[in-house]
C-alpha cells in the first residue's frame, strides 16, 4: 500500500488553519450583517460578497499559479489575507457595514487561492491515490469547523467588542499559514512545456465527464450556500435562538462537511463517483424534508449536518471526476473554469439567500431548493446516458 506523501499532510494542516478564516466568517458574517446593515434584506451580503470574491479571484489566481508556480502565490495570498482581516476588525470596531462587505470580498479572493490546495495535493501523488489525496486534504476542514467559529468566542479574551478579537486571531493564523507554505513542495514549476495549453476549452467542456464533474460541484456548493447562509440569520434574528445555539448548528454543519473525508475517498474507489453523487443528492433531499418538519433546534441541527454530508459527497465526487476530463497541460484553464462556475453559482446562491428569506420566508426557501436538486438529477441521468452511448459507439 502506497503511503500518502508528507506534502499532502502539510497541505492538509495549512488547509485546516487557513479555512478557519472562512468558517469564522460563516458565523460572524451573517450575524454582523444583520446587526450592521441599514436594510434587513442585505443581512447576508457580507458572507455573500466573500463568495463573490472567491469567484472573482479564481481565474487570476490560477493564471498566476500557472505563470509563477503554486508556492509563491500561496504565500502571497495568505500574507495579503492577514492584512484584510485587520481591515475587517477595524470596520467592525467602527460599525461600518460597507467596510465589512469590502473586507469579506477581499478575504474571499484570498480563499480562492486556498481552494487550490486540493489540486496541489492531488498533484503530489500517483493517479491511483488521487481520490484519497482529495479527501485527505479536505480533512483539514474538520479542524476548521471547530476552530473557525471558536475564534469568535476566544476573541472575546482579546477585546471586549464582539467579533473584533476573532479577526485579530485569524490574522495570526494566516501569517502562520504563510510560513508553513514556505515548507511545501512546489507541485507546479514553470517550464516551457507548461506553456502548452492543450485542447480548446469548448472541446473539453462538451465531455460528459466534465459536465458531470462541474454540475456536481456547482449544485453541491450552491445549494449548501443557499441554505447555510440563511440559517444563522433565520435562527438568531428571526427565531431568536441564542448565538451559542446558532454557533453549534453552524459548527456541526461545517464539521459534517469534512468528516466524511475520512472515508469518502475509499467509498469512491468501491462504489464509483456517480453513486457517491447520488448519495450526496439524497442527503440534500433529507435535509430539506427534516428542515420543513419543524423549527426546533434539533431540526436545524440534523438538517445542517445532512447538508454538510451531502456537500462532501458531491464536492469530492466532482473534484475526482474533474481530473479525468483534462490532460496535465490543460489543468490550469480547466481548474480555473471549474472554480469560476462553482463559486460564481455559490455567490449567486448566497446573494439571493437573504432576499429569498425576506420575500418567501424559510419554508419557501427550502421548497425552492427542490428545484435545484431535480435539475441536477436530470443532468446526471442524461450525461450518464451520453457516456454509455459514447462507449458503445467506440
Amino acid at each position: 500500500m502506497q503511503r500518502m506523501p508528507v506534502n499532502v499532510w502539510l497541505l492538509t494542516l495549512i488547509q485546516a488553519l487557513a479555512m478557519s478564516a472562512g468558517t469564522m466568517l460563516v458565523l460572524a458574517g451573517g450575524v454582523l450583517g444583520a446587526q450592521l446593515t441599514p436594510d434587513p434584506k442585505w443581512s447576508t451580503l457580507p458572507l455573500a460578497m466573500s463568495i463573490v470574491g472567491t469567484a472573482c479571484g479564481v481565474m487570476p489566481i490560477t493564471r498566476l499559479m500557472q505563470q509563477f508556480g503554486r508556492k509563491p502565490v500561496f504565500i502571497t495570498a495568505t500574507i495579503l489575507g492577514a492584512l484584510v482581516t485587520l481591515l475587517a476588525a477595524a470596520s467592525i470596531a467602527d460599525n461600518s457595514f460597507g467596510g465589512l462587505v469590502i473586507s469579506a470580498f477581499l478575504l474571499g479572493m484570498m480563499m480562492s487561492a486556498i481552494q487550490q490546495i486540493r489540486f496541489a495535493a492531488m498533484e503530489s501523488v500517483s493517479v491511483e491515490l488521487i481520490p484519497k489525496a482529495a479527501s485527505t486534504v479536505l480533512l483539514g476542514g474538520l479542524v476548521a469547523a471547530i476552530l473557525g467559529p471558536e475564534l469568535v468566542t476566544l476573541g472575546q479574551l482579546v477585546t471586549d467588542q464582539a467579533f473584533v478579537g476573532g479577526f485579530y486571531l485569524t490574522t495570526a493564523l494566516l501569517l502562520l499559514c504563510s510560513l508553513l507554505f514556505t515548507q511545501i513542495d512546489n507541485t507546479h514549476v514553470v517550464t516551457a512545456k507548461s506553456v502548452d495549453t492543450g485542447r480548446e476549452l469548448n472541446v473539453i467542456a462538451r465531455q460528459p465527464v466534465f459536465i458531470l464533474a462541474v454540475t456536481a460541484s456547482v449544485v453541491g456548493y450552491a445549494l449548501m450556500s443557499f441554505i447555510m447562509t440563511a440559517t444563522p440569520v433565520h435562527m438568531h434574528v428571526h427565531e431568536a435562538y441564542s448565538l451559542q445555539d446558532t454557533k453549534w448548528v453552524i459548527q456541526s454543519h461545517i464539521f459534517a462537511m469534512f468528516f466524511p473525508s475520512l472515508f469518502s475517498g475509499w467509498l469512491i474507489s468501491k462504489l464509483g463517483t456517480s453513486k457517491i453523487i447520488y448519495l450526496g443528492l439524497s442527503a440534500y433531499i433529507a435535509t430539506i424534508l427534516i428542515a420543513l418538519t419543524g423549527s426546533e433546534w434539533l431540526n436545524y441541527w440534523i438538517a445542517l449536518v445532512l447538508l454538510g454530508i451531502g456537500w462532501n459527497f458531491l464536492f469530492v465526487g466532482g473534484t475526482v471526476l474533474l481530473t479525468q476530463s483534462y490532460q496535465p497541460t490543460e489543468r490550469f484553464k480547466v481548474q480555473g473554469l471549474n472554480e469560476f462556475l462553482v463559486f460564481g453559482c455559490q455567490a449567486s446562491a448566497a446573494l439571493s439567500a437573504g432576499v429569498f428569506l425576506n420575500l418567501i420566508n424559510w419554508r419557501g426557501l427550502l421548497l425552492a431548493s427542490f428545484v435545484i436538486i431535480a435539475v441536477q438529477l436530470l443532468i446526471i441521468t442524461w450525461q450518464q446516458f451520453r457516456k454509455k452511448q459514447s462507449a458503445t459507439q467506440q
